[in-house]
């Protein structure tokens, strides 16, 4: 079993970032990650991260944040997929 981020990264059209924010927060996922964290950036950026437990890795499917209406972003959802190697204390 290994631990999977799934990052999701979008850029907010024109003094809509609270919006966007909003908009990220409110999304339910198929399944509940095992964690799920919302950052919010300068440049009304908007940054989602979930972590998943899974045996395939990185090439696992999983539910993913859609695209929001393209109105709402300047620009199209940047996506990453991580696999932890690494866990360190504090």
């Amino acid at each position: 079993m290994s631990t999977v981020a799934l990052m999701w990264e979008a850029r907010a059209a024109g003094g809509r970032g609270n919006e966007l924010l909003e908009w990220a927060r409110s999304q339910v996922l198929a399944e509940e990650p095992v964690r799920r964290e919302v950052f919010r950036a300068p440049q009304d950026r908007v940054l989602v991260i979930t972590w998943w437990e899974t045996a395939e890795g990185v090439a696992a499917e999983l539910p993913e944040l859609p695209e929001p209406a393209a109105d709402l972003i300047a620009r199209a959802v940047h996506r990453w997929r991580f696999e932890s190697v690494e866990v360190g204390e504090g």
